[in-house]
């Protein structure tokens, strides 16, 4: 497979997974920038909010993120070969799902495993979701506005074959597990790989970073993405979707 720009795809480079305390400690610049949604996006973009659409509490009918973020994704949608569209599950993310998504699969790790302790299943737990967080200077990345989960589908919007479901905890949803155990001849796991390396690509050459447990999580301007680029600061704190009550109020100052 080939991607627009005429080359072939490299491999998914191997990452090491972040250090939380590090990237916490990353200063957060702040930005005036609004949420906006992508579901208003042209063709080469599809929404499909993954979180509302399972009934999870708190989820959004919507993918808002950061306006640099909604540009850079174009940037990456535009990239694909003809035919094929980036899909939005998830962006900005209200901290009570963030809340239920950590709890739920804390809970799950430890009923299936339960000879983990508390300091193993918070690891296992944060190998998938990040903690929590409205803290000003440590935001979860997915409050911020600044993270995304996005995968691909075909001209029929079908998806394509990524070797895991969306958010499905296990070591074969690291980006780079294909690279690490290659799949021989034509199989569904090589199409795998060769579509995450195509959504790699198209992703970090917009400006994303990918965080390397899941191969449909990338990040631009929160400190995640900081913490791998070398920034010295994150673009992007904690962010609050509009209400009207919010709306009122500015209209009245």
């Amino acid at each position: 497979m080939t991607s627009t720009l005429n080359r072939p795809i490299p491999p998914i480079p191997s990452h090491d997974e972040p250090d939380w305390t590090q990237v916490t400690r990353i200063p957060v610049k702040g930005c005036d920038s609004t949420l906006v949604p992508t579901s208003l996006g042209p063709s080469c973009l599809k929404v499909y909010p993954a979180y509302a659409r399972l009934g999870i509490p708190g989820a959004v009918n919507e993918c808002l993120v950061r306006r640099a973020v909604y540009q850079r994704l174009l940037q990456a949608a535009r990239a694909l070969p003809q035919g094929l569209s980036l899909v939005v599950m998830d962006g900005w993310r209200p901290w009570r799902v963030q809340q239920y998504l950590f709890e739920t699969l804390y809970q799950s790790l430890k009923t299936h495993d339960p000879e983990l302790d508390e300091e193993q299943l918070l690891a296992r737990t944060r190998e998938f979701v990040s903690l929590p967080s409205r803290d000003p200077d440590a935001p979860s990345p997915h409050l911020t506005g600044g993270a995304v989960d996005v995968t691909l589908c075909d001209a029929d919007g079908l998806l394509l074959e990524m070797g895991t479901l969306f958010d499905e905890a296990t070591p074969e949803s690291h980006a780079d597990h294909f690279e690490r155990h290659p799949p021989a001849g034509d199989t569904p796991q090589a199409e795998a790989r060769d579509n995450r390396r195509l959504l790699y690509h198209v992703m970090t050459e917009a400006g994303f970073t990918n965080l390397p447990s899941e191969w449909w999580h990338f990040d631009f301007g929160d400190q995640l993405w900081a913490w791998y680029r070398g920034e010295p600061e994150a673009l992007f704190g904690p962010a609050e979707m509009d209400s009207i009550e919010s709306l009122w109020k500015r209209s009245l100052q």
